[in-house]
């Protein structure tokens, strides 16, 4: 009996037909997947803000004394607050003084979190690679004026308006271009952030000055 198989042109356009379909279906896959990474990152910053309140109960309803690691390893970003800035090497980093109150450290770990090499609100130079977690042991960063200001939890003016703890970087939720510069940030980058009142949403670099410049 005589076989009959595909013939190269039939090969090809099926070929073709599966690269075009790859090329539509790639995008949205990858969508989700990032999707899906900032879920994850927004349900450990709620996590962490519920074990700051039940830090705050066990300490007189004070929000921790403690630092994040841009301010542990580059005290000098804190040169306009002298009274601050000698502080620094004498206090612990957040992820570790809210352990006791977590079940796990893995939620200080943004699903995310691919590294930095600038502070985005700095400019300061900050390498961290393979990622800021592995590094330091925390993916993400803590507005520390609370800590310095020893402020009480609910005694904040706009606690919905006041940026508490975000993602180190918005690059990882923003803007994947590969020219981007790392400093200054890139206005699509975007930030999980968790707020004063406990709410986290995922914001805009504008959203996230604005919450910078939100008076304690």
């Amino acid at each position: 009996m005589r076989r009959v198989g595909f013939t190269l042109i039939e090969l090809l356009v099926v070929i073709a037909i599966i690269a075009v379909l790859a090329a539509l279906l790639f995008p949205v896959f990858s969508r989700a997947r990032a999707k899906a990474r900032q879920s994850a990152c927004i349900s450990n910053l709620r996590q962490i803000g519920m074990s700051i309140e039940m830090y705050g109960m066990d300490h007189g309803d004070r929000y921790p004394l403690a630092v994040d690691p841009t301010d542990k390893y580059t005290p000098q970003i804190w040169w306009e607050h002298p009274e601050w800035q000698q502080w620094i090497p004498y206090l612990p980093l957040l992820h570790e003084v809210l352990q006791p109150y977590q079940k796990s450290r893995e939620i200080w770990r943004c699903p995310s979190d691919t590294g930095m090499e600038v502070q985005d609100f700095t400019g300061e130079a900050f390498p961290a690679r393979p990622s800021l977690y592995e590094q330091y042991g925390t993916s993400y960063l803590f507005r520390t004026e609370i800590a310095f200001r020893q402020m009480i939890i609910g005694g904040m003016q706009f606690p919905a308006e006041t940026n508490m703890l975000f993602d180190g970087t918005g690059k990882w939720h923003g803007s994947k271009r590969f020219f981007a510069p790392d400093y200054p940030p890139d206005p699509d980058y975007r930030y999980n952030c968790l707020f004063a009142d406990l709410h986290v949403k995922n914001i805009t670099l504008e959203q996230m000055w604005r919450a910078w410049n939100t008076p304690l």
